[in-house]
C-alpha cells in the first residue's frame, strides 16, 4: 500500500495549510493579465485610468476619452460559462458556489450601472489570452474601443 492510497488528488496536492496561502496570495489588481492588456493598449497610443474607484466595480481599465470600461476577468473567479478555465472545486462546495455566483451576479450589476451611465463595457476574458489567441483578442478589443470613438 502506497503513502497517497486513499487520499484525494488535491489533498495530495497540497500540505496542510498550503492551499490556505496560496489563495491568500492571489491579489484583484495588477494581474499578469491585467499587465498584458494594458501593455497592449499603452503601446497603441490609448491612455487610461486603472482601478479608477470612482466607478462601480473599480474597472481594470478605464478610457476616458473612448468612454469605454474594461474589465479583464479571470476564468475561475468570474465563472466564465463554458470555459475549460472555469471547473467548480469538489471541496466545499456550497461555499464556493454561493461566493463565485455572487461574484458573477456583482459583475452584471456593475456592468448595467456602467451602461446607465453611458460608458462602453468590454469584458476581456483569461482564457481569451492565451498564446493561440492573444493577439487576435487584443487587436479585436483595441478595434472595439476605437469603434466606440468613432460613435
Amino acid at each position: 500500500m502506497s503513502d497517497n492510497e486513499g487520499v484525494t488528488k488535491t489533498q495530495a496536492k497540497y500540505a496542510r495549510g498550503t492551499r490556505s496561502y496560496t489563495m491568500s496570495r492571489i491579489r484583484g489588481k495588477d494581474t499578469s493579465i491585467e499587465k498584458m492588456v494594458r501593455s497592449y493598449l499603452f503601446a497603441h497610443g490609448l491612455r487610461f485610468r486603472k482601478n479608477d474607484k470612482r466607478y462601480p466595480g473599480h474597472p481594470d481599465i478605464v478610457l476616458p476619452k473612448y468612454h469605454t470600461i474594461v474589465f479583464v476577468n479571470g476564468c475561475f473567479w468570474h465563472m466564465h460559462e463554458n470555459c475549460s478555465h472555469h471547473s467548480m472545486p469538489k471541496s466545499n462546495v456550497e461555499f464556493w458556489q454561493t461566493k463565485l455566483l455572487r461574484n458573477r451576479e456583482r459583475d452584471r450589476q456593475q456592468h448595467e450601472q456602467l451602461r446607465a451611465m453611458g460608458w462602453h463595457v468590454i469584458d476581456v476574458w483569461e482564457c481569451e489570452l492565451g498564446k493561440k489567441t492573444r493577439e487576435s483578442t487584443l487587436e479585436h478589443l483595441l478595434a472595439q474601443i476605437l469603434d466606440t470613438h468613432a460613435d
